[in-house]
């Protein structure tokens, strides 16, 4: 468990320290879903928190969908974990599934939920907004778009909105999706289910599935590729 432990914490500084992506003075919030990711995410920055030469503070926050999630678990992990939980309730999932009958739901679902997580920050005094995207996350989005949008698409692991005066930050960016895994198993960590109706069954989950077909296949594929894309120049996509 100390090996596991060590890894990630290890992945998580690097990426703080290559990308500057929480600094002396930041109120972080951290997106909460009751996931494997997001819970770890909260574990790992709290151990960073602890281990920093500087100080930061962590607000756990959960914008409930309007699910009737119980989501007592995730609230006794986080207060555990000396984080109490912030809850923000919309009906965002009514609006998605209910008014507006979106046959593609993800897009409209993920613009909502994004626009209330950045709300729900400033409204406690948020500089920056921590993400539980991981490794495999950052390269199913590269070949999602690269599928279905017919362009190069990637989410960055520091991304300023000006627009909200909020920095979105992705500590998990060198984490594997098998080492949150094996982590959050070995720590038996509480989830809350996603009562989604789409959940499974979107085109990340297809990409996702045929990412690790090509992962048997070629070990360490995804590391490989984000580690192309941290050093891509754009005018190497193209050969003379």
């Amino acid at each position: 468990m100390e090996k596991i432990i060590r890894t990630i914490l290890r992945k998580v500084r690097n990426a703080n320290v290559n990308y500057q992506l929480i600094e002396k003075g930041d109120r972080v919030a951290v997106a909460m879903s009751g996931g494997k990711d997001s819970m770890t995410l909260l574990y790992f920055l709290v151990l960073l928190k602890q281990r920093a030469p500087f100080a930061f503070e962590l607000f756990p926050v959960y914008i409930d969908l309007g699910w009737d999630n119980q989501i007592s678990p995730m609230t006794k992990y986080c207060a555990g974990l000396g984080c109490p939980l912030q809850v923000k309730s919309t009906s965002i999932g009514k609006i998605v599934f209910d008014l507006r009958k979106e046959r593609s739901p993800c897009a409209l679902c993920a613009n909502l939920r994004r626009g209330a997580l950045n709300r729900a920050a400033d409204a406690l005094g948020c500089n920056k907004v921590a993400l539980g995207h991981h490794l495999d996350d950052t390269v199913d989005t590269l070949f999602l778009s690269l599928l279905y949008e017919r362009r190069f698409r990637v989410f960055k692991p520091l991304t300023y909105l000006d627009r909200m005066d909020i920095t979105l930050i992705r500590p998990l960016i060198y984490v594997e999706e098998k080492e949150i895994n094996n982590f959050s198993a070995q720590m038996k960590i509480p989830y809350v289910q996603n009562l989604c109706p789409a959940d499974g069954n979107t085109k990340r989950a297809e990409i996702n599935r045929l990412l690790n077909l090509m992962e048997n296949e070629h070990l360490g594929l995804r590391k490989k590729i984000l580690s192309a894309i941290e050093q891509a120049d754009p005018d190497s996509f193209w050969n003379n």
